[in-house]
This record gives C-alpha cells, structure tokens and sequence, in this order.
C-alpha cells in the first residue's frame, strides 16, 4: 500500500524560508529608506553648514555621487582652491566651487584651512580695510589667497607673501556676515 505523508515538514520549511526571505526585504528596505536622509546630509556631523574649505591636493575627482563607483564629473587641479562645503555623507562632501559646479568628494581631499579667489577683475589690495588707505598690491581674477580675518566689509588675504586688505564682495570663499579668524599659529 503506498504511503501518504503528510507536507508538514516541507510546508514548515517552506514557511522558515518565505519569513527569512521577507525579514531580508524588510531589512533592505530600511536601509533603501534611509538613503536619501543620509545623502540630504543627515549623517549627524556637527559641523556648520554650508561652510568653506579647501582642496588639499592639486588632482581631485569630482564625483556625481558620494563613492568610488560613482563617474567623475570633473578634475579639480588647483590645490588650495575654495570649495564650499554644502553636505557630508560618511567619508565624503558634496562641494561647490566658484564656478557653481556641485560634486562630491573624499573627505580627505580637504583641508579647513581657508582661502578665497579673487572675482571679477583686477582688485586693489590695501594696507588697512579703508578705501583710501595705501595700496600695496594688485590681485588679479584666479589669484588664490589665504583668508587671515574679515571686519565688516572687508578681508585680510596674503598671496605671494604680501598680505592685504580687500573688499568682502571682491572675493569668492567667506560668507556674507560671517567674521573670519584663520589659525595660522600665531
């Protein structure tokens, strides 16, 4: 007479691998939710932002997104350059340049020294933050500076080992209102 076995053993097995399988999609799908917080900049740094900072090397890719596998959008090629740093994700920061090119980068492709470039054309650089003070340079536009301080509407930068004072709008790299103290190990 043929045996008729029951599917209990099978079915409990079944049913072991469908809940694994459904506890797996459910822990993928909390982590797929928790991106966009994560590339919206929620990564619980606690520095400010946006705030400025530099590029420590002269060779950095630009990325679309925050990891190695993402296409570079460009190559940044001047170390020192100002960036703007709008948003941190792990090990990574998405900046903007003076162009107004966003991109992301590794966290270690920066430096909070802080420096500016000169916009626009020629700027005149005085020996105190007064207009009619005497002039002791001219910095053309691309000149990448160090930012020493800001009073009111006016920075303190030193290019080629001549320091200066220019007007705040005269330069790209230092907020509206916001008072700059560089630390230079004085």
């Amino acid at each position: 007479m043929p045996e008729l076995r029951g599917c209990g053993a099978r079915h409990r097995a079944l049913k072991r691998s469908v809940r694994l399988r459904l506890s797996l999609f459910a822990a993928l799908f909390s982590f797929l939710a928790a991106i966009p917080a994560a590339l919206a900049g929620d990564s619980g740094a606690v520095d400010k932002m946006p705030r400025f900072e530099s590029l420590r090397s002269d060779r950095i890719n630009l990325r679309v997104g925050p990891g190695l596998t993402y296409p570079i959008l460009w190559v940044l090629t001047r170390k020192g350059m100002p960036v703007e740093v709008l948003r941190e994700f792990d090990h990574w920061r998405k900046i903007r340049d003076f162009d107004g090119d966003n991109g992301w980068v590794q966290e270690s492709m920066m430096t909070p020294e802080r420096t500016v470039i000169v916009t626009g054309r020629i700027r005149a650089l005085h020996a105190r933050p007064e207009p009619a003070s005497r002039l002791v340079a001219r910095a053309e536009p691309g000149v990448v500076a160090r930012l020493l301080a800001c009073r009111g509407a006016w920075c303190q930068i030193k290019a080629s080992g001549i320091t200066g004072w220019v007007k705040r709008d005269a330069v790209w790299g230092v907020g509206g209102e916001e008072e700059a103290k560089q630390r230079l190990g004085r």
